[in-house]
């Protein structure tokens, strides 16, 4: 280089430096007079929000008959004909004209045994009793039927549909009052079969799936009922030709839709055929031989022999039918032949020929017991809309629900008019039972978070069944004592409504029992179909299920059901499909389309929880989609997901996001794999993800977070206090990681709500070591802790150096900006009461919670001495002075109190650590004191051994692996005799309490 270069290059260099250092000074006295005047600038807080009133309360009734246009007797004859599906206004209207008007006098009645049994009775004013007519003549009232419901058997109506008519035998209906009946004739139906033929299969399936679900559900699962439900008495069948032994499908004009759908089986002795809760069942009909037909007895392995099926009968057409799985197993005890027709050839010829569906529907009618065609006609069928009232609190207890399909809603009114969320329903809840044993008044109003299925069994028939089958006592005792026993071992929940043993309900968290989950984007820059399928990924982790989780969208459903399968008249075809998949399995996920339409308003109707899905990176908006809800009364609980790329910036203005929308109750914030943010057009994207499913998924991404949360799985980590010695929580959080034991939620209190909220800020133990690492030699500072020295009234130090040096490491962080879900919990010094904080300022709220509890706090000298009766202070000081005699160990009145004051932190702890959701840890840190934290990395390496160690034992005691097990999966295992899928009442977290 040239002299004059090199000159140029240096000057140029040092004015540069010149320019920083000035512009740096400035900025410094700039920042001056702030730090004088305590200027700062506020970050925004979290508007507290009350949950919407539609989230407590119900609707009003659900035909209000004073403000209606319509008359009375279309109201209640449209509400009682809705139990057989939905029928268009011209076949209503076909149906009216058969209706006629009775009038009856009090005691007069409208049928009796030995009339022929062939119309429904809607009571329009006035009020019928239905009575069973015992073996000694007495007649026992088993339902009351009042104005605008009804009297019938779907069984006798199947009956006249099939051309079968039989006269009553052992019920009859009378008028407790005055009263006006609409009559309905049976035959009414078959005139508008003959006008729409494509009715005819809706109305028989309906009345099949009624029969399953309603009696089998009621008087098995819950009274259990087995061979008491079905005749074992079966008409001899003559051998004719290979087609024409399919007797119900004789009828049928053309032979040929018989042909290459028959086939012929023999099998051995000892074959099972078909096992219960088979989903494709084939229809079998015997030629030699006899196929025997079991249950398994409820909270039992063994079973019980219902009926045996004879040559010329057919067994296996109840599930064909309805589409639901099997209820019981088919096994052959000796060599058999039988035929067999597929489901799939089955519906062929049902579309061919719709008719052959009556003589399959009479088989099924007449291998019903004569018990069974009597609880018929108290055994109600309810289907309840979103937000309408099942029961109010102070109504009178006469019946008791089933949970069929859906989720109810149940909260009491408090004396000063609050209202307050004791619990949620799902599939196979029993509600209302106590009340109604105990002639109390409900003491809850229950109402439908969405559109439910209802079982109503009341108080009358089910005093009749325990008297005839004693039995049914010793079951009800049983579903109590479960009741009473789950509620003293979980402290928590309410003892009127009964929930099946092993049912998804949880008192502490109503999201704990989710069925079904609608998926929203907040605009259309969201890749839905990406993250919905991520989560499918995720939830395929979650237990062993065969079908952990199911994606819906509209187009897969109009390949599945046809283009008309979200019209109107389908709609009881596109409820049985959806609650069958509801069956099946482990939690359904409804994908909605970007606009509102018909399918996005059936994706809200069914949700138990809405996850609205927006960009992190985006600016906070509200949608289009959600504004438009806004307007209605969405009574799901809703969830805000923000989607994260892996590379982007850490999550900021979630309180934004959070202000801008209606009351949610919870938000996360996902780290997305790349591939979510792929644009690929829908094969693609299906062919990516078909190897992606080949994977199990990395149980500690966010996706698999968010599935362990919504199927009631989550692991939360909480942290305790004890100044220096919670370093040690930084190594046992890396044996943890270690162990492959995920944290989907964090919390602590004093040093723990530091670490807590550390590792819920970085998700890394690298990161996380380094940052407490530096705050720990900052504390360390001799100088420091000198400055922070203070006139000792309230305390020895001011604090100032403490909140300086968490302020340098979160700087203005927010917890809603945090990876994971993150409390605090601080004590209220003027209230005298425990706070939990959820949002705010990390640095100025500083506290903590969590799932697994990790004690780091000194313990209290115990090895005191014995002053005897009475203690002198002179004794006790000539005890301290004088260096000759033996020193002894007594608490002084400020230690008292402070010990006063830890009994009842003492007693909490002690009923964590023995409750079935916590896993408890202490590592061995009492040798370090308070201050010491210029032992960091020793003190660290303590903890990481220390949880090295006990997590190796909980993997080979299987610990691990009972904490990471589907709870659900869990309680099915231990109750085999259900039948009904149901899970593991719990509360939402497994904790680990980590304590120092």
């Amino acid at each position: 280089f040239r002299k004059r270069d090199k000159v140029m290059f240096y000057g140029r260099k040092i004015m540069r430096k010149v320019r920083l250092l000035v512009t740096s000074w400035r900025l410094t006295f700039c920042f001056i007079p702030y730090r004088i005047l305590r200027f700062k600038k506020e970050s925004p807080t979290l508007q507290p929000k009350e949950p919407p009133p539609s989230l407590l309360e119900a609707d009003l009734t659900e035909f209000d008959v004073k403000n209606s246009h319509l008359p009375s007797e279309v109201l209640y004859m449209l509400k009682n004909v809705r139990v057989l599906g939905h029928f268009e206004k011209p076949l209503f209207l076909e149906l009216c004209k058969h209706m006629v008007f009775v009038q009856l006098h009090e005691g007069e009645y409208i049928f009796r045994p030995g009339q022929l049994d062939n119309s429904i009775y809607v009571v329009q004013d006035g009020k019928l009793e239905v009575c069973i007519q015992e073996s000694d003549g007495t007649e026992v009232v088993v339902k009351e039927v009042l104005a605008g419901d009804s009297v019938h058997s779907l069984l006798s109506i199947l009956d006249v549909i099939t051309g079968h008519p039989a006269p009553y035998k052992t019920v009859s209906a009378r008028a407790a009052m005055p009263s006006t009946i609409l009559r309905l004739p049976a035959n009414a139906f078959q005139d508008v079969f003959q006008k729409y033929p494509e009715t005819l299969v809706r109305v028989v399936q309906i009345i099949m799936v009624r029969l399953q679900r309603v009696t089998f559900l009621a008087l098995h699962n819950y009274l259990g009922l087995t061979t008491e439900l079905f005749s074992s008495v079966s008409e001899d069948c003559s051998i004719r030709s290979k087609e024409n032994y399919i007797l119900p499908v004789r009828q049928t004009p053309d032979p040929c839709l018989l042909h290459g759908k028959v086939t012929l089986h023999q099998v051995t002795a000892g074959t099972v055929v078909s096992r219960q809760g088979d989903q494709d069942v084939n229809i079998r009909f015997v030629i030699s031989g006899m196929l025997h037909v079991y249950q398994r007895k409820i909270d039992s392995e063994e079973e019980t022999c219902l009926f045996i099926t004879h040559p010329g009968e057919l067994v296996g057409q109840l599930a064909a039918l309805t589409g639901e799985p099997l209820i019981f197993t088919i096994k052959a005890n000796r060599d058999c032949s039988f035929l067999a027709i597929s489901k799939s050839h089955f519906y062929e010829i049902m579309r061919e020929q719709p008719t052959v569906v009556l003589g399959v529907a009479h088989t099924v009618v007449k291998r019903m017991s004569s018990f069974v065609r009597q609880i018929d006609f108290a055994l109600d069928w309810m289907e309840v809309e979103a937000g309408r009232a099942v029961y109010r609190q102070g109504d009178n207890s006469d019946c008791t629900y089933i949970v069929l399909n859906g989720r109810l809603r149940s909260v009491i009114r408090m004396d000063d008019g609050k209202k307050q969320l004791t619990g949620e329903y799902g599939r196979g809840d029993l509600i209302g039972v106590v009340e109604a044993l105990t002639h109390q008044p409900r003491a809850t109003t229950v109402h439908a978070v969405r559109d439910s299925e209802l079982a109503k069994l009341p108080e009358g028939a089910l005093t009749s069944i325990k008297r005839k089958f004693p039995q049914v006592v010793t079951r009800l005792i049983h579903l109590l004592g479960e009741k009473i026993l789950g509620s003293l071992q979980q402290g928590a929940g309410h003892p009127l409504g009964l929930h099946a043993s092993g049912s998804k309900w949880d008192a502490s968290n109503p999201a704990s029992n989710l069925s079904t989950v609608a998926i929203m984007p907040v605009s259309e820059d969201v890749p839905l179909s990406t993250f919905t399928l991520e989560l499918k990924h995720a939830l395929c982790a979650i237990g062993k299920s065969s079908h952990p989780a199911l994606v819906l969208t509209s187009d897969n459903i109009k390949q599945q059901l046809g283009s008309a399968a979200l019209d109107s008249i389908h709609e009881y075809r596109l409820s049985s499909w959806l609650g069958q998949q509801e069956d099946m399995h482990r939690i359904v996920l409804y994908q909605s389309d970007s606009t509102l339409t018909p399918w996005t308003q059936r994706c809200i109707r069914q949700a138990d929880c809405i996850l609205i899905v927006g960009l992190g990176e985006q600016e906070p908006t509200v949608g289009e989609l959600e504004r438009m809800l806004e307007n209605t009364a969405v009574r799901a609980q809703k969830q805000l997901i923000l989607l994260h790329r892996e590379d982007g910036p850490l999550p900021s203005r979630t309180v934004e996001w959070l202000n801008m929308r209606s009351w949610c109750s919870a938000h996360l914030h996902l780290r997305c794999p790349r591939r979510v943010f792929s644009r690929r057009s829908l094969p693609k994207l299906k062919e990516l993800y078909e190897r992606v499913f080949q994977k199990l998924p990395d149980r500690h991404s966010d996706f698999s977070r968010l599935a362990r949360v919504l199927t009631g799985n989550a692991v939360a980590l909480v942290l305790g206090g004890g100044g220096a010695r919670g370093c040690s929580q930084v190594g046992v959080i890396r044996a943890l990681n270690e162990a492959g034991i995920p944290v989907d939620m964090i919390g602590g209190t004093s040093i723990g709500s530091f670490m807590g909220a550390l590792y819920a800020e970085e998700r890394s133990y690298t990161q996380m070591r380094i940052k407490a690492r530096q705050w720990a030699m900052n504390m360390n500072s001799v100088f420091r802790t000198i400055l922070d020295l203070t006139y000792p009234i309230t305390s020895m130090f001011s604090g100032a150096s403490f909140n300086n040096g968490v302020c340098n490491i979160f700087k203005d962080k927010q917890i809603e900006d945090l990876w994971i879900p993150y409390f605090i919990i601080t004590t209220d010094i003027t209230a005298s009461a425990m706070r939990v904080h959820t949002d705010a300022d990390v640095a100025r709220s500083m506290g903590a919670k969590v799932v697994i509890a990790i004690d780091v706090g000194s313990r209290d000298e115990t090895n005191l001495t014995n002053y005897g009766d009475a203690l002198s202070g002179w004794w006790l000081l000539w005890k301290r002075w004088n260096p000759l005699v033996e020193k002894v160990k007594v608490l002084n009145m400020a230690e008292i109190q402070t010990r006063l004051a830890y009994v009842c932190c003492v007693r909490q702890l002690e009923m964590v650590k023995s409750s079935e959701y916590c896993e408890y840890i202490r590592p061995p840190i009492d040798r370090y004191g308070t201050l010491d934290f210029g032992k960091f990395d020793e003190i660290c390496e303590v903890g990481y051994q220390h949880g090295r160690t006990v997590f190796n034992v909980w993997c080979r005691s299987g610990v691990l692996d009972k904490m990471l097990k589907d709870r659900q999966e869990l309680c099915k295992s231990k109750l085999p005799g259900v039948s009904i899928p149901v899970a593991l009442p719990n509360v939402l977290f497994q904790i680990i309490a980590l304590l120092t």
